[in-house]
């Protein structure tokens, strides 16, 4: 009896009622952050300097709300997952799960009668979601350089200045590039962009400097040996460092050396003018080996590793890859080599892109996109900064959801912005089913429509909700918008109509439709629960 835990059990409609109490907490807290006008969240955190976050960022907030009553807050982890599974694969878009759930769950109670059988209309929910995602598609378009800084800058808050900065350093690192984004040391907020492969080791001895301005080891033209085991005898190398010295060659070995290795090389290049550089391996454990496999597809050197057996001895100078130019600093080193992507090199990265698609893991997934960015040869680094450190972790939210929904952007495309895109549809779905049919007559199939079409819509009213726009005047904006079609509508921020891709009110569709995608399931999952089991508390008074 020492694992006994007493249990509360909730059915029917009061379990259903404490799961929608819990969901409407939580999406008050949420939706009020959603679109141009949205407001920022103040937020008690232990985990955070002064103890206050303010943030404007969905995930954040929802990821702060625990709720005491215990089948409560089971809707609050359960709305949670939808927004971190959003944030997850499309790095936005976790308001609009919020929001899209709570209308979901809330249509659901007010069109589902006795009569029904849910297990149909969620199976006709799901269907019907697929058929809007496949519509999504049909009316996104690719995303151009000139619209790469409209889906920054609405995605940062309608922050021009961060909006300009995270599209120009994306359109330098290209398609396949990466964008990190990092703690600025000032108040100031800048882009650095690397054209290579930037490995996050220094030199192993000073003695490699070559530039002493910018403390910096720096070899043009170079040869560059790869390897994952010691270098404990300068003999191991011995066949490929007589023809470097001979031919006046330049040598970077990526790889771990003795101490009394590393003396012998920075020896000879301190008294014998060698042009000779050594880093040992970046990272540790299979991420070592995976990084130090894209190294050498990238230089086209051969890797010597002890996994696969390779003995070091019998390297000769055809192993040896190459570098346009390598600059080895006191913590990190960039390898550039200009040339185009080789076959095999598209081929991992085409495999890697694939593999991300499989992980739901957020480290790994941003691994994957480091050996993408890595063996594409562009690198990019955001670095944000405030003046006070709650500034800086509230702008730093934003430039996170920004540089992931402008890469959403570039994989899937874009859609009309300010809920829109969902709302015709929404919309269009809604009226089809009302037509000629009194709400009491609605079977299976027409109330999963009316319930799915009734909630895509709920996020476009709760964008202009939040810029003060009441209902009678949200009326006014669709009668003018339906009149002047698909393309048109209602510029929030600016307050004026046009086409919203002219007017660059667009959102990525991979953004759109995972928010949907993950506020079905997790909808569908409350509105088809009977029970509820949780652990009994008890509250003291």
């Amino acid at each position: 009896m020492s694992n006994y835990i007493p249990k509360d059990l909730l059915f029917d409609n009061e379990g259903r009622d404490k799961l929608i109490s819990g969901i409407s907490k939580i999406s008050k807290a949420v939706k009020s952050t959603l679109g141009p006008r949205g407001k920022t969240v103040l937020i008690e955190s232990s985990n955070h300097t002064q103890g206050i976050t303010i943030t404007k960022d969905g995930v954040t907030v929802a990821e702060s709300i625990s709720l005491i009553d215990s089948v409560e807050n089971l809707a609050i982890t359960m709305m949670k997952d939808a927004a971190r599974r959003t944030a997850n694969s499309a790095g936005d878009g976790t308001t609009t799960a919020i929001v899209l759930t709570e209308a979901l769950v809330k249509a659901g109670e007010k069109f589902l009668k006795p009569e029904h059988n849910i297990t149909e209309v969620v199976k006709n929910i799901k269907k019907t979601t697929e058929d809007v995602i496949d519509r999504l598609k049909k009316d996104s378009r690719k995303v151009t350089p000139a619209m790469l800084k409209d889906v920054a800058t609405i995605s940062s808050n309608n922050d021009s200045e961060l909006g300009h900065i995270i599209s120009d350093a994306y359109k330098k690192v290209g398609v396949n590039g990466i964008v990190t984004i990092e703690s600025s040391q000032n108040h100031e907020t800048y882009a650095t962009v690397t054209n290579g492969i930037k490995v996050d080791r220094g030199y192993t001895s000073q003695m490699f400097i070559t530039n002493q301005k910018n403390d910096e080891a720096v070899l043009e033209d170079t040869l560059v040996l790869v390897c994952d085991q010691e270098i404990s005898n300068i003999l191991q190398i011995e066949t490929i460092l007589k023809p470097i010295i001979q031919q006046n060659k330049k040598l970077l070995i990526i790889g771990a050396c003795s101490p009394n290795v590393v003396n012998t090389l920075a020896a000879n290049v301190v008294r014998n003018g060698l042009k000779l550089c050594n880093i040992i391996p970046p990272n540790f454990g299979y991420k070592q080996h995976e990084l130090m496999q894209d190294i050498a597809l990238s230089v086209g050197a051969k890797y010597f590793s002890e996994k696969t057996g390779d003995n070091l001895n019998l390297i000769t100078m055809e192993d040896l890859g190459q570098a346009d130019k390598v600059i080895a600093g006191k913590n990190q080193t960039v390898i550039i080599k200009n040339n185009q992507l080789t076959k095999d090199i598209e081929n991992r990265i085409k495999e890697l892109k694939e593999q991300q698609e499989n992980t739901e893991i957020v480290a790994d997934r941003e691994f994957i996109n480091e050996r993408i960015a890595s063996l594409s040869g562009s690198i990019g680094a955001i670095y944000v900064g405030g003046n006070s450190d709650v500034e800086q972790k509230e702008k730093y939210d934003r430039v996170e959801d920004a540089v992931c929904a402008v890469r959403s952007a570039l994989e899937e495309g874009i859609v009309r912005g300010g809920g829109s895109a969902l709302f015709y549809i929404g919309e269009h779905l809604e009226i089809q089913r009302y037509k000629g049919k009194p709400q009491e007559e609605f079977d299976d199939e027409d109330v999963a429509d009316v319930i799915l079409g009734h909630a895509m819509c709920i996020p476009f009213f709760q964008i202009l909700e939040n810029a003060g726009i009441n209902f009678r005047d949200a009326n006014t904006i669709l009668v003018k918008s339906h009149k002047k079609g698909k393309d048109y509508g209602y510029d929030v921020k600016n307050e004026k109509y046009g086409d919203m891709f002219k007017m660059g009110v667009v959102d990525p569709l991979k953004v759109t439709r995972l928010a949907l995608l993950n506020a079905v399931s997790v909808a569908t999952t409350i509105l088809s629960t009977n029970a509820i089991v949780t652990h009994a508390r008890k509250i003291e008074e």
